[in-house]
């Protein structure tokens, strides 16, 4: 899904919002300004990885957050339509008119390029004011402040300012702005140059809300700001966002908006109303920050701390006693060291995680080409027993495909044969869904988000959706919709994880109410639901104990079925060995030392290989992460490893060559894992990511540890937010998405907030691995034929095929690719299953195989079988293990 961004408006978005994104709140940390060894370990000052610890002893980010509004503002239905709008051929324009936009220097219409709220172009106030759509230019809001103060002391190059940079100035006639932030940073918005953010030079003039002088009750703004911060704009009851002005300054019809006890400051209801549930939205869950820290609130009561939660300490909380910088009660690193705001503080990691490590180029690394177009941005993936990969994403105001009712479609079925794509229909929006398959080979997907029926009132609300989609190896169900008979999920889920269960069932974790700030508990969903081997609710929602305390980093969480039929379940920096069927934890494990591995700052997870000659040993690698929501965030290198069943279970450390996040990890059929897409820098959410990372790794767990990592080929197409990787029946790896962006962007618009640097990725690549590159091209098993195609559990079926000449080993891979969405592969796993047979040398072979012995080992649904000779994979083929 576009990104649940941790940030902002200490409000969530709502479903007026084009498009959420989740940002946590987190207090302000302080430092130790020129700290050394041997107050803090070396590098470690206080502050979180990548910010600054200033000489007042803060912390700021390199660019703050709180610097960069607009980062993170939702786009008004007008301002996400002008990314992709066509120009207008006859002054009609917006969301009225096909989402058209006006052009400045028109012949046929009046001239003027702004879009009324009407939908009509022109110039001046009435088209480029208040509720303008396109092409604004605010001349209904311009500020009659006077020009910001000059200081004495001349503006730096490098946009610093402020006491902690000499009193230096901001130039206003430049392109960065001329007033100073709070964090010492030159800009012009609000964050920049109100007293009451802060300013500290050059600040334009406001007034108290007492203030008889003030403006009270203006016009509604478009871009949903309202309040004293914002010229005393109030919000309209009928608009896209809703009638309350939060104390924040953001427009809104839910009770964190509307009720004055909640610090409503127009339009209020004072009491709850009654539009307060989900609204539509196309932005992400903002995780927003706090300020202040330390107790002095009496004990909580509900597990809930620190300085958003009226300053309560954790005291004896069963979850335990640390404060995070989040505001939950806990006992992990991620509670008690960086940022904890109350009770055993840890503070800086006992074992700091690795840094990079250099990684040799592979030999023969593969090759990376384009071979075709996705239809539709690719925000989740899977392949299907018809060989096709099925893309599914978001409602969006432009994909390549329409639909015969002259919609946009949003899911596609992609032939890596033919290489093209034909649309598929859904009825819920499926933004940022979780998915697997079931027993009878059905693709479920499952959660998302609320109807956006100004794009398309085809569609409706997906907060509890389940979809089916049916593909049979022969082919006959190709190019069919989606189907969704009413059932419902028990609850509302928004980036859920789900996993395949040994008994057929699934298990579904996790989720986002309505999208909004998950620093607010009442905003989210920490439990578990069942749906039964056909797909259907089993109507009950379970809290789930490392969700609840892992809050706001709680969303899809990795999730892996061990073989005593338990789960390995990870979120944040912890994880536990768990039991469904007694709904107990039944082993914690330690935390994986390093920052943040699951959303917004996901990593890549992986179980390797399961095998007969060590039992069916569990060993689950997870690599990448980072620290914080925002594009400054630095990303990590590190990898931990571990057995969650041994006897005493510990994570070996790793890295990769360089930090990455939004990394995809995908088993490929020899059974090493392939990492691809994400960035150096930043976090998962719209334009919050940056220095993609586009060479490939290669991760053998068969070597010993520190050679176990290459490099591959690289790509100059940058996959970052909303991108995906899968393995073909080929034994090739299909990359695609990559979406960025609230709505998708066709070419890259500079300078914007939230970045449009990188734009919606159409373009689908394969890439080529070392086993079917070189002289390997020519090596593949060919004439595989299997005895039988439906496979039981504990049984022997034989492989025929033809093997190249001279050679000398065979081994078969059952391959499950599951569903894949976010950096979160879930449900995939491979077997190496025994076989006998093999002649050495003989180009006919004839083998037969054993199935695993349970569906702890591999639970049933449909799988591809690979016959590899001397590690070179045949064309894979489906079989449904029953």
């Amino acid at each position: 899904m576009r990104s649940l961004v941790l940030l902002a408006v200490s409000v969530g978005l709502t479903l007026a919002d084009p498009e959420p994104m989740v940002i946590p709140h987190k207090v302000k940390l302080t430092c130790a300004f020129g700290a050394d060894e041997t107050v803090y370990h070396p590098g470690f000052t206080g502050c979180m990885p990548g910010q600054t610890c200033l000489p007042d002893n803060s912390c700021i980010y390199p660019k703050s957050a709180r610097d960069v509004p607009q980062s993170f503002q939702r786009r008004t239905p007008s301002e996400i339509f002008s990314r992709a709008g066509k120009v207008s051929t006859d002054g009609t324009c917006g969301s009225q008119h096909g989402g058209t936009v006006c052009d400045p220097s028109s012949t046929i219409y009046p001239a003027g390029g702004c879009c009324s709220q009407y939908g009509y172009c022109g110039s001046g106030g009435a088209y480029c004011g208040t509720g303008c759509q396109s092409g604004c230019n605010g001349v209904a809001h311009t500020s009659s402040a006077p020009p910001p103060a000059q200081s004495t002391t001349a503006a730096r190059s490098d946009g610093r300012c402020g006491k902690a940079f000499g009193n230096a100035g901001c130039n206003a006639n430049s392109a960065v702005g001329g007033c100073c932030s709070e964090a010492g940073w030159c800009g012009n918005t609000d964050a920049h140059c109100s007293v009451t953010n802060g300013c500290q030079s050059g600040c334009k003039k406001t007034t108290d809300p007492s203030d008889p002088t003030k403006p009270v009750g203006t016009a509604p703004r478009s871009d949903g700001r309202c309040g004293k911060d914002f010229s005393g704009a109030t919000c309209d009851a009928k608009g896209p966002y809703g009638g309350c002005c939060s104390e924040a300054g953001w427009c809104g019809s839910t009770s964190q908006h509307c009720l004055t006890s909640n610090g409503c400051q127009n339009g209020c209801t004072g009491a709850t109303p009654t539009s307060g549930k989900h609204t539509s939205t196309t932005q992400e869950p903002v995780i927003t920050p706090t300020s202040g820290g330390g107790g002095g609130g009496g004990t909580t009561k509900d597990g809930t701390c620190g300085a958003s939660n009226g300053n309560t300490v954790c005291g004896n909380w069963y979850q335990g006693s640390c404060c995070s910088q989040y505001g939950y009660c806990g006992n992990t690193t991620a509670h008690c060291g960086t940022g904890c705001q109350s009770g055993p503080c840890t503070g800086p990691p006992v074992v700091p995680a690795p840094g990079p490590s250099p990684a040799p180029a592979h030999p023969n690394p593969g090759s990376i080409s384009v071979i075709g177009q996705s239809g539709v941005p690719v925000m989740h993936a899977a392949l299907m027993p018809n060989g096709r990969a099925v893309f599914l994403d978001k409602i969006e105001n432009y994909t390549e495909i329409k639909l015969s009712d002259n919609q946009y479609a949003y899911s596609s079925e992609y032939d890596p044969v033919a290489n093209k794509a034909v649309g598929l229909q859904y009825k819920t929006n499926a933004f940022c869904a979780g998915g697997s398959f079931l027993p009878d080979g059905r693709l479920v997907s499952l959660g998302g988000n609320a109807p956006l029926t100004f794009i398309d009132p085809t569609v409706g609300d997906g907060f509890r959706g389940i979809r089916y989609l049916t593909r049979a190896s022969s082919g006959a169900q190709n190019g069919q919709s989606w189907s969704e008979p009413g059932n419902v999920l028990a609850g509302n889920r928004w980036y859920p994880s789900a996993v395949t269960m040994p008994d057929g069932t699934i298990f579904l974790a996790s989720g986002s109410l309505n999208g909004l700030d998950p620093t607010n508990k009442t905003n989210n969903n920490p439990t578990y639901e069942i749906l039964s081997r056909t797909g259907v609710s089993q109507g009950k929602q379970i809290s789930m104990d490392i969700l609840v305390k892992n809050q706001p980093y709680y969303m899809y969480p990795f999730i892996h079925v061990l073989n005593n039929g338990q789960l390995f379940f990870f979120v944040s920096k912890s994880s536990q060995v768990f039991s469904v069927a007694s709904n107990a934890v039944v082993k914690q494990l330690p935390d994986l030392p390093g920052e943040y591995r699951t959303y917004p700052n996901t990593g890549g997870s992986v179980m390797l290989p399961l095998s007969s000659s060590n039992g069916y040993l569990n060993d689950i690698i997870i690599c990448g992460g980072g620290a914080y929501q925002d594009i400054s965030s630095p990303t990590d290198a590190s990898c931990g490893r571990i057995q969650p069943l041994s006897a005493n279970a510990k994570w070996e450390m790793d890295s990769m060559p360089q930090g990455r996040v939004m990394v995809e990890a995908t088993t490929l059929a020899d059974g090493t894992v392939m990492w691809v897409n994400g960035g150096n820098k930043g976090a998962q959410g719209f334009g919050l990511a940056a220095n993609p990372t586009g060479t490939a790794l290669f991760y053998d767990p068969t070597k010993a540890l520190g050679q176990r990592w290459s490099t591959g080929a690289t790509t100059q197409i940058a996959r970052l937010y909303h991108s995906v990787s899968l393995l073909l029946l080929d034994g090739t790896l299909m990359i695609a998405g990559s979406n960025p962006v609230q709505m998708p962007v066709l070419k890259p618009v500079p300078n914007q907030n939230p970045s449009e640097d990188y734009v919606t990725e159409f373009r689908v690549e394969r890439y080529t691995p070392p086993y079917l590159s070189g002289t390997n091209a020519n090596k593949r098993p060919t004439n595989v034929a299997l005895s039988s195609k439906s496979w039981n559990i504990g049984s022997k079926y034989t492989i025929k095929f033809t093997a190249p000449s001279g050679n000398k080993a065979v081994k078969v891979m059952l391959y499950h690719g599951g569903f894949i969405t976010h950096s979160v592969h879930m449900s995939h796993r491979t077997v190496w299953l025994d076989s006998t047979g093999f002649k050495a040398g003989a180009t006919s072979q004839t083998i037969t195989i054993t199935t695993p012995p349970n569906h702890n080992v591999a639970p049933p649904t449909q799988y591809v079988v690979y016959v590899l000779v001397d590690g070179v994979p045949a064309m894979g083929q489906f079989i449904m293990l029953a």
